[in-house]
């Protein structure tokens, strides 16, 4: 099997948890090390792999793919550099920190003839597969309105400055948002319009922490909501159709196996426990259904397993940078309907 060295441009918690691991265990990988700029801390864990102690030290090594994992403002500013030297690369969301940044990496990825995904991981959560599977079977009949929730209690401000400082990168909409967005663009497709509205709601925050958007559609609307003040969690996926309904509440096990050190695996990772399976209340065939719905099995795996073909055989990367492109849209027609108080037409 061919090998395509990689290359992390940050060993902080994306590296460790969500990046190093499954890149590892793929056996079409070859972990080459990290650029890290203070802790020396991947040879701990990878002992046989670099610490690199600058972007340019990583970008002269042969590795193929390069991980641009570091806060958001960077994305761009590294992206291209990594395409410039010719390299693959796999962009953490949000994907750049503006559209016309994000189409400048998609155009120059494809004049180069390289592969550029966006890490929208929370495709492969077992929540998003199992509401996937049930819009696919048509059990709801017609989609009137869904919602998703990603919701936690964290009043306290974040010990990560890049996070809490006032940055282009910054804020709830471009940390979680692009979880929320892709997820509702990759299900329904891109909408005639977003209604927004974007707040700061923790005591001596500088950047915004609450989210509440509508994706409007021809034949229904779509609600994405983020917020730090939410002590009892709701469903984090409805979905109401014409049929009937269904909610899930927010289960998937992967990060926090992730962040207790377990590895993965394509047999038993990735499934949740049952008393996170979702509900449906619906009508089939002229008989009520009220019951529970079981978990897919998730695996980020499926990500990477993507991205190696995509760029061995040439196939279509696991999430293409023309969806990343799409999300950003998106951010920016909710930043400007929150700011102007009116529906964003696109």
């Amino acid at each position: 099997m061919q090998k395509i060295k990689t290359a992390l441009l940050s060993y902080g918690m994306s590296g460790k948890v969500f990046h190093a691991p499954f890149i590892d265990f793929h056996p079409g990988f070859e972990l080459m090390g990290s650029w890290e700029r203070t802790k020396k801390l991947i040879q701990q864990d990878y002992p046989a792999v670099v610490s690199y102690p600058t972007l340019e030290a990583v970008l002269a090594t042969d590795a193929q793919l390069i991980i641009v994992n570091t806060p958001v403002a960077t994305h761009f500013e590294y992206a291209k550099k990594a395409l410039l030297a010719g390299k693959h690369i796999i962009v953490e969301k949000a994907f750049t920190t503006t559209v016309a940044e994000a189409q400048v990496l998609a155009t120059l990825a494809q004049e180069k003839g390289l592969k550029l995904a966006v890490f929208q991981n929370r495709r492969w959560d077992s929540d998003l597969k199992t509401v996937q599977q049930v819009l696919e079977d048509g059990s709801l009949g017609e989609i009137v309105e869904a919602e998703f929730h990603f919701d936690r209690y964290n009043p306290l401000l974040s010990p990560k400055q890049h996070k809490e400082t006032a940055n282009s990168g910054a804020g709830i909409l471009k940390d979680l948002g692009p979880h929320l967005i892709d997820q509702a663009l990759y299900l329904f497709g891109f909408p005639n319009a977003v209604c927004a509205s974007v707040r700061t709601t923790r005591q001596n925050s500088l950047v915004d922490d609450w989210i509440d958007m509508q994706l409007q559609y021809p034949t229904k609307n779509v609600r994405l909501k983020a917020s730090f003040f939410v002590r009892e969690a709701i469903p984090a996926y409805q979905l109401h159709g014409a049929k009937g309904s269904f909610l899930k509440p927010r289960g998937d096990v992967q990060e926090d196996y992730l962040k207790t050190g377990k590895k993965p695996n394509l047999d038993s990772w990735g499934t949740e426990p049952l008393d996170k399976e979702g509900t449906i209340h619906t009508e089939i065939d002229g008989k009520i259904i009220h019951g529970k719905i079981p978990t897919l099995q998730g695996n980020y795996y499926s990500f990477f397993d993507g991205m190696y073909n995509s760029i061995v055989n040439n196939t279509v990367e696991p999430v293409p940078a023309l969806d990343g492109v799409r999300v950003m849209q998106i951010i920016e027609a909710a930043i400007q309907s929150s700011s102007e108080k009116r529906v964003i037409e696109l």
